[in-house]
């Protein structure tokens, strides 16, 4: 197993703990494990998508968990039927595949369509949050920098 030492980025920085323990625990869980396979593709600036191959499930057999900078999609595949495989290529067992979210992410939609289940994700920055011009001097109301929502996060 490859193994990235974060230690000398711990030494000097602060603040940034739970992004190094993330990495490290991510890379012990998805070690060994590829099934099922998935994709992750960026579709804009703020739009997200996660693409998995579950061939053989039934929607009611999926289920998926969004919480606070996670989501987790579990499949359990019901009891083995009575057919006599010669040949079984197709897997066909139960997972549980785990994703950190940043903050802000959440879930806008699924669907399974021809084996594949399509999670799209959307991150969404409170209007608290994002960056406001300063004008010096004078007493107008702060403004939202537009274009920018996308360096805060």
């Amino acid at each position: 197993m490859n193994r990235f030492d974060f230690t000398p980025y711990r030494r000097t920085t602060v603040g940034f703990d739970r992004l190094f323990d993330l990495l490290e625990r991510q890379a012990r869980a998805q070690a060994g494990d590829n099934y099922p396979p998935f994709n992750i593709e960026r579709k804009g600036d703020d739009a997200y998508r996660i693409t998995l191959a579950v061939a053989g499930f039934k929607p009611d057999e999926l289920d998926i968990t969004a919480q606070q900078n996670l989501l987790v999609v579990k499949g359990n595949k019901g009891e083995a039927d009575e057919r006599q495989f010669l040949h079984l290529g197709i897997a066909n067992r139960s997972f549980e595949r785990r994703f950190e979210l940043a903050d802000f992410v959440r879930v806008e939609a699924a669907d399974l369509a021809d084996g594949l289940l399509i999670i799209d994700l959307v991150r969404e920055v409170p209007e608290a949050m994002k960056p406001k011009k300063v004008l010096i001097g004078d007493q107008k109301p702060l403004s939202i920098v537009e274009g920018s929502a996308s360096a805060a996060a």
